[in-house]
C-alpha cells in the first residue's frame, strides 16, 4: 500500500473521487509550504515553489492497482503530472507520502490558493 496525498478533484466530494473511492481514506493533511496550486480548467495542478503555500488535501492508502488507475487519470505517461514524494506537515512529516505534481507550464494560469 502507498500513501497518496490528493488535493483536488480526487478528494471526497470531488468530481473524480470515484477513481479513489474504493481505496482507504487515512486523514486530512496539509503540505509543507513548498507548493502553489493553479486552476487548469476544472481541476488543479500543484507545482513546487520556493515561495510556496501549505496546500490542503487528504491522504489515502492506495493499492498497486489503484496507483496504476491514478497514474492513468493523471497522465503520468504523457507528462502532465509526475507522482513524487510530497512533503507534509504534522504527523505525516516523516512518512513517505506520494502526490501528483503538475509538470507542464503554468504560464497564464490562475493561482487558486491553498484549497481546491
Amino acid at each position: 500500500m502507498t500513501l497518496v496525498f490528493v488535493y483536488g478533484t480526487l478528494k471526497r466530494g470531488g468530481e473524480n473521487h470515484g477513481w479513489i473511492a474504493q481505496q482507504q481514506f487515512v486523514a486530512e493533511a496539509i503540505t509543507a509550504p513548498l507548493y502553489r496550486m493553479y486552476d487548469l480548467g476544472g481541476y488543479p495542478g500543484m507545482v513546487r515553489s520556493s515561495e510556496g503555500l501549505s496546500i490542503q488535501g487528504e491522504i489515502w492508502s492506495v493499492d498497486e492497482a489503484g496507483l496504476a488507475r491514478l497514474d492513468v487519470l493523471e497522465d503520468t505517461d504523457g507528462g502532465e503530472y509526475g507522482r513524487v514524494r510530497v512533503q507534509l506537515e504534522g504527523e505525516f512529516s516523516t512518512q513517505p507520502v506520494e502526490g501528483y505534481i503538475y509538470l507542464r507550464s503554468i504560464e497564464g494560469r490562475r493561482e487558486v490558493g491553498a484549497c481546491w
